[in-house]
């Protein structure tokens, strides 16, 4: 984590003064903060549906077999819905073996298909490309030279209104199904199944999303983008949800959580929150998406076995910049529209090409139908 990023737009916003510098001279640490206030976000209408993704299967891989059939009939997927390939079992590709990839998906997946599901836990990188940031907007062989210095390809799905990304912006989001072992990856599914429609009945819980605090100034730029804390109000559905901006400690203590951010290298979950079916949690680090080789960093692993649903890590060192990292209250206005969870973590990201976006991707909490 070294120096953050330039402004992509309004949604990014810094008080004067804090674009560069070294991270120790972070603007959480150094400047005084304006009072946190929501940021516009499209009103959206549709989601994503079993029907609308297409599965990718390597064969060469025991875990993604099994992990893949399990996906498949938990979600009702039709066998044209599936594609099987022969992987190398390593966690990066290299720029060769990704082109023979996505030419067999786009040979394989018609203009019905608007975005993929990866049934396995690696390969998750393409040289320093995130697999789930090149299938999407293609292998920049450029940002390899150096990660962090410059920005990446900006994502025409940011904070879009889309709901059928192939059809508008012809790229496909992706996410990995990966989990530590099969039994994981099967409870992870059947979280993001049961997340359906929940929050969105009558009678379901107040969620929780938590904006953890914390004393790592490199890592916890995202404070600067926190959402004020209290009751998000005009929620569509029949739920609702708090906003809570609290220390990193108070997440054991916490119920009914549906959204964790936050930023340090290593997040403590021996004791983890009562987390609700479809919750989503990431932390601002720079390996978190290294499944194979985190470099003692936490992953997204960690959040995931702990019981959330989805997450996001990067593969390849970003810096601290802003766009590179999921956009708290982007994430929490699409989701609580109804937006599937790959719709809001991929919307979240300006630049995703070092993202790895990993989970069950169609839950839906705030769903209506």
């Amino acid at each position: 984590m070294l120096v953050l990023g330039l402004n992509l737009q309004v949604l990014f916003a810094q008080p004067a003064g804090t674009a560069g510098g070294a991270a120790a001279a972070s603007p959480a640490a150094s400047v005084a903060l304006p009072a946190p206030r929501w940021v516009a976000a499209p009103r959206i209408t549709g989601r994503l549906r079993a029907a609308d993704v297409g599965l990718v299967v390597n064969s060469e891989d025991g875990y993604s077999v099994a992990v893949g059939a399990y996906y498949a009939r938990r979600r009702g997927l039709d066998p044209a819905q599936v594609l099987h390939v022969a992987l190398p079992l390593r966690g990066t590709l290299s720029a060769e073996e990704f082109a023979d990839l996505r030419e067999r998906i786009e040979a394989h997946f018609g203009a019905g298909t608007q975005a993929l599901v990866l049934a396995w836990a690696q390969p998750y990188a393409v040289d320093c490309n995130s697999i789930t940031g090149a299938l999407a907007l293609g292998f920049d062989a450029a940002l390899c030279r150096n990660g962090c210095a410059a920005p990446a390809r900006t994502s025409p799905y940011f904070n879009s209104r889309s709901a059928r990304p192939w059809a508008d912006h012809l790229m496909r989001p992706s996410m990995l199904l990966a989990a530590r072992n099969v039994a994981e990856a099967q409870a992870l599914i059947d979280r993001g199944v049961a997340a359906d429609g929940l929050l969105a009945r009558r009678g379901a819980p107040t969620a929780h999303a938590l904006m953890l605090t914390t004393h790592d100034a490199a890592r916890g730029v995202r404070s600067l983008l926190y959402p004020p804390a209290g009751p998000l109000g005009g929620l569509p559905g029949a739920g609702s949800i708090d906003v809570e901006v609290v220390p990193a400690a108070a997440m054991a203590q916490a119920r009914d959580v549906l959204i964790v951010q936050t930023g340090s290298a290593q997040v403590d979950l021996a004791m983890p929150p009562r987390w609700l079916p479809g919750a989503l949690a990431d932390h601002l680090t720079s390996f978190g998406g290294r499944l194979a080789d985190p470099r003692h960093q936490s992953t997204v692993l960690d959040w995931l076995g702990s019981g959330a649903t989805a997450s996001h890590g990067t593969v390849s060192e970003p810096c601290n910049h802003l766009q590179k990292f999921p956009h708290p209250q982007v994430l929490l206005l699409h989701y609580t529209q109804g937006a599937s969870a790959i719709e809001a973590y991929w919307k979240s990201v300006a630049w995703p090409q070092q993202s790895l976006f990993v989970g069950e991707p169609l839950a839906a909490p705030f769903a209506r139908y």
